[in-house]
């Protein structure tokens, strides 16, 4: 067994493991080693919708999703494998689950809790105190957050389907805003990263834990201070309710400038945070 420390990233909804790409040579230099998995229904395999990549787009706002079959155990299943060839082969694990991906990362360990070392929240959802991710995004705290503009009925679909390769630039506008509000207007390539589909599960679904599993594996929550998908103030609402279920294993809590996904605008700072976090695990 390897006896130094890995750190393993879960993307979250419309994302994959190409986004850690950056941070993770960046952490390499530093000393730590790393993987990016991707979850069912993401990555460059990932079926895209009909006509999504077609001139005009035919068809791409009504006919179902590939993706409509993926649900919560599918989702945990599959992360729980790779938690578990992960620590086959390394003394400490570190998991770091952006956005969404915190559901998938929390009711993994619920399982299985020896699996991870430590547990870092990228601004991302911790279902303790609500065990549905839009139970948070619903919230009247959430109330200021850039809502990303929907393609099509969820519930037809059966996705939650958004447009990265829009026509309309207002609606392009309104994901930057969201996701990258960092990132320059001007360098659009990163409309090409995002995936149209996401799991109905991945917002919707259940993902339960306990104090007596989940929480007792330590925790780091990473706030994002100009996060406009998912603002400061519900990260806060998730962290303070979390404490209350889990007080014993209270949050360690560290916070970093800019927007939702600083493993594209400020890798480096992310990477020597992380750094510090699995070198203490």
């Amino acid at each position: 067994m390897n006896e130094t420390t890995i750190c393993v990233f879960v993307h979250g909804a419309w994302h994959s493991s190409l986004h850690w790409a950056t941070t993770q040579r960046a952490l390499t230099v530093l000393g730590v080693p790393s993987v990016a998995v991707d979850l069912p229904g993401h990555g460059v395999t990932a079926p895209t919708p009909p006509g999504y990549l077609e001139p005009g787009q035919p068809g791409f706002t009504t006919e179902p999703s590939a993706l409509a079959g993926i649900t919560t155990d599918v989702l945990v299943d599959a992360l729980t494998a790779e938690l578990a060839a992960v620590r086959r082969q390394f003394a400490k694990v570190v998991v770091v689950a952006h956005s969404a991906g915190g559901g998938p990362a929390s009711a993994a360990l619920e399982r299985q809790p020896e699996l991870a070392d430590h547990l870092v929240y990228l601004s991302a959802f911790v279902p303790a105190g609500r065990p549905r991710f839009v139970d948070y995004v619903s919230a009247p705290e959430n109330a200021d957050a850039v809502e990303v503009t929907r393609a099509g009925d969820p519930e037809e679909l059966g996705a939650i389907r958004i447009n990265p390769l829009s026509p309309d630039p207002a609606e392009v506008e309104i994901i930057r805003q969201a996701f990258l509000n960092d990132w320059p207007a001007g360098r659009p390539g990163w409309r090409l990263t995002l995936h149209p589909d996401e799991p109905l599960a991945s917002l919707a679904g259940e993902f339960g834990v306990t104090a007596a599993r989940w929480g007792r594996v330590p925790r780091t929550y990473i706030r994002l201070t100009e996060d406009r998908a998912l603002p400061p103030v519900t990260q806060d609402l998730m962290i303070a309710e979390a404490d209350r279920v889990a007080p014993d294993t209270p949050f360690a809590v560290h916070s970093l400038p800019g927007g939702h996904s600083p493993f594209l605008t400020r890798p480096g700072e992310l990477a020597e945070l992380l750094a510090r976090i699995a070198k203490q695990a």
